[in-house]
C-alpha cells in the first residue's frame, strides 16, 4: 500500500507483487473537506490509510498488508501522547495485520501522487466558471471528464461531485481502441450515464477538449461521421436532464480526471476490469 497527501486531497494505492514486479489492483482517492484541510502531512497520511481500509476492508481482512512509506506513521500510532483522533485511528486500524516498512520502489507511490494532484492553483481555479456564473441551478451536479489515448490503450477518467460536495470517482478502461477525441467522447457520455443512474436532473460538464465542447454546443462544425454520432448519442442523454451544459476548461483544471483518464490508459493495462 502507498499513501499519498497534498493541501487538499488524499489516496492510496493497493498493489500486489507477482513475478517480482508490483502490479496495482485499487487505487482510492478523496479531497479534504472542513477541519481536514489543517491536520499536520502525517495526519493526512493516516486518514488516507483509514479510508483504505474501510474502502478495501475485504482486502485488509483477507490479507497482510505492508505500507511502504518513508514516514514515521507507525511512530506516532505508538506515541502515548498521540492526539485522541490518532488514538482512535491506531484502535481502528488494529484489527487489521499492517506492517510499515520503508518505501523501496517508488512506482506504486508515483501512482499515489498522481491520484493526489488536484488543481490548486489561483488561476485554475478562476478559469473555470462556477455554477452561479452560468446561471446553474443550486441542485446542479458538477462533472468533469477526460479521456486518453494511447499505444498501450484508451480509458477515461471521470469525477462526478454532487451539489453537497461528495465525489463519485471512476477510472475507466475501454477495451477498445480509440482516437483521442473519440476518448474524450467516450469520456462524457460515461459521466453522462452515470449521473443519469443517479437521477442527475441538473448537470454541468466540464471537458477540457475544446473540440468536444464546441462541437456540443454548435460552434464547431461536425464533418466526421463518428463524431456527428457522439454528438447525437451526447444530445440524447441530454435531453432526459432537464438542464445540461458542457462548458470548456484548461488541463490545469482538470487534473484530476485527467490524472484518473490516464492511469486507466496506461498503467492499469493487465487488469481485465
Amino acid at each position: 500500500m502507498y499513501l499519498a497527501a497534498s493541501l487538499d486531497a488524499i489516496s492510496a494505492v493497493l498493489t500486489v507483487e507477482r513475478e517480482h514486479q508490483q502490479r496495482p489492483v485499487y487505487f482510492v482517492s478523496r479531497a479534504l473537506q472542513g477541519p481536514e484541510l489543517r491536520y499536520p502531512q502525517l495526519e493526512k497520511l493516516v486518514l488516507a490509510l483509514i479510508y483504505a481500509a474501510r474502502w478495501l476492508r475485504r482486502y485488509f481482512q483477507a490479507h497482510h498488508v505492508e505500507v511502504l512509506t518513508s514516514q514515521p506513521i507507525r511512530q506516532i500510532l505508538l506515541k502515548p501522547e498521540k492526539s485522541g483522533r490518532l488514538a482512535k485511528w491506531a484502535i481502528e486500524l488494529g484489527e487489521h495485520d499492517i506492517d510499515y516498512k520503508p518505501r523501496t520502489s517508488i512506482k506504486g507511490q508515483a501512482l499515489a501522487d498522481f491520484l493526489a494532484e488536484v488543481p490548486a492553483e489561483e488561476e485554475a481555479t478562476k478559469s473555470q466558471p462556477t455554477k452561479q456564473e452560468l446561471g446553474a441551478p443550486p441542485e446542479t451536479w458538477i462533472l468533469h471528464t477526460d479521456g486518453a489515448a494511447s499505444k498501450e490503450g484508451s480509458g477515461a477518467g471521470l469525477v462526478l461531485t454532487s451539489p453537497e460536495g461528495e465525489e463519485i470517482t471512476y477510472a475507466l478502461r475501454f477495451d477498445f481502441q480509440t482516437t483521442n477525441n473519440e476518448a474524450e467522447y467516450e469520456a462524457l457520455l460515461a459521466g453522462m450515464r452515470l449521473a443519469k443512474e443517479n437521477g442527475v436532473k441538473h448537470l454541468l460538464a466540464y471537458s477540457d477538449s475544446l473540440l468536444v465542447a464546441n462541437q456540443i454546443n454548435g460552434a464547431y462544425e461536425r464533418k466526421d461521421q463518428r463524431m456527428k454520432k457522439y454528438v447525437e448519442e451526447v444530445n440524447r442523454i441530454a435531453a432526459m436532464m432537464e438542464t445540461f451544459t458542457v462548458k470548456q476548461i484548461p488541463r490545469s483544471a482538470n487534473r484530476k480526471a485527467d490524472a484518473l483518464s490516464k492511469l486507466a490508459s496506461a498503467a492499469f493495462d493487465h487488469l481485465s476490469k
